[in-house]
């Protein structure tokens, strides 16, 4: 059966809705996916300082601006409809949301995005709300793209995610049947949040007009500055076991204050910071590593005798970024990898759309290994629209 479906996101760099209407299809297990269209709405300012500042309001003041901006989503769905002709198309919408509040360790999560208001706007079947469940049940509520990666990408040992927030999964070693069969492990993935990153970048830039460094252009005249590094490196979070996740405030209230502090040149604290991410992956791997006393291997896929890492995400266009990402790996002896432009763009997309598929077929969708909830879970809250 072919389910086709269009996924949101809303990431913590807040460049936009990234919107994608795809076909997917499965057979005897196995889960095939074709990319029809996508775009990225970008937002206005007056949208950008909206969310930016939704942690502030009231009560009162949050809750209209969900319903606010479920309206907007649901209107930029439509005219994406329209654009690409797909009126009568689409089977349903899968929206992660815009995350505010994230308190795991209290049971709580926030996405603004009204899956109610989406549902009115497009008089589509709407699956919101998609890390809930996870995190009723003690998981992290994230990161939820692991299944995506194991469903549609298993060929790769490591999955980076350079958003707004740097988060990688890690394949397990895959055993003599799995890779004999050349199918991905089927159990055993584990995924975490590593530090953030574009947020803090695209911050850092700011003062110089630019919405964020291309290609790393800035952070590469810059200067290394160890004090800076060392503190950054030094932040309790990076020493925790998995599973484990970041909010947003990780970043923008305890980070960039840090870098700030030390009142460098812009240049200087971009090179700094790019140095911290790539430190901190590498970290990442070798603590999972250790952790695990295992070395993920490929499974399938692109032949080479290094397991290779599959960098998605805004910053797998930093060029800067993924250079000393590479060089911090090759110590490791991990290959990065940069796939086509469509999938580095939108893989956080593509995956919500598939969450909302498995919803609707009322299956797993977020797994325990990766959060650490008590159970895998089936997450999403379904609105019908006109039906």
């Amino acid at each position: 059966m072919i389910y086709k479906a269009i996924g949101i996101m809303s990431g913590s760099a807040l460049d936009g809705l990234d919107m994608v209407y795809v076909h997917f299809q499965e057979t005897g297990g196995k889960w095939s996916y074709e990319i029809q269209q996508a775009d990225t709405h970008p937002y206005s300012p007056e949208w950008t300082e909206r969310l930016k500042n939704a942690v502030t309001l009231s009560a009162l003041d949050y809750q209209l601006l969900h319903t606010d901006y479920g309206h907007y989503i649901g209107g930029e769905i439509n005219r994406f409809i329209d654009a690409h002709g797909l009126l009568h198309k689409v089977d349903l919408i899968a929206s992660h949301g815009h995350t505010t509040f994230h308190v795991p360790a209290r049971r709580m999560t926030g996405q603004l995005g009204d899956g109610a208001s989406i549902a009115a706007e497009t008089g589509l079947p709407v699956i919101s709300d998609l890390r809930a469940m996870d995190i009723a049940f003690g998981g992290q509520g994230a990161p939820i793209v692991p299944i995506g990666e194991k469903l549609l990408l298993g060929a790769y040992a490591y999955f980076l995610n350079l958003g707004g927030i740097a988060n990688i999964s890690i394949a397990p070693t895959p055993t003599n049947s799995s890779a004999s069969s050349g199918q991905a492990p089927a159990a055993g993935l584990v995924a975490f949040d590593i530090c953030p990153a574009n947020r803090v970048l695209n911050m850092l830039v700011a003062p110089l007009n630019k919405a964020y460094d291309e290609d790393g252009k800035t952070a590469a005249t810059g200067k290394l500055h160890e004090p800076l590094l060392n503190d950054l490196n030094a932040q309790p979070y990076y020493f925790l076991p998995y599973p484990k996740s970041l909010a947003n405030d990780f970043g923008t209230e305890i980070i960039y204050p840090l870098i700030k502090k030390y009142k460098l040149p812009v240049q200087d604290e971009l090179r700094t910071y790019v140095e911290h991410i790539a430190q901190q992956i590498k970290n990442a791997i070798a603590t999972s590593r250790t952790t695990n006393n295992e070395r993920p291997e490929l499974v399938e896929g692109p032949t080479s005798s290094a397991p290779q890492l599959l960098a998605t995400g805004g910053g797998a266009f930093n060029l800067f970024l993924i250079e000393r990402i590479s060089a911090r790996l090759k110590e490791l002896s991990v290959e990065v990898v940069i796939p086509d432009k469509k999938l580095v763009n939108y893989k956080e997309a593509l995956i919500m759309a598939l969450m909302g598929v498995l919803r609707w077929r009322e299956e797993y969708n977020v797994m325990s290994s990766v959060t650490g909830a008590e159970r895998n879970t089936i997450n999403g809250a379904v609105w019908l629209g006109n039906l």
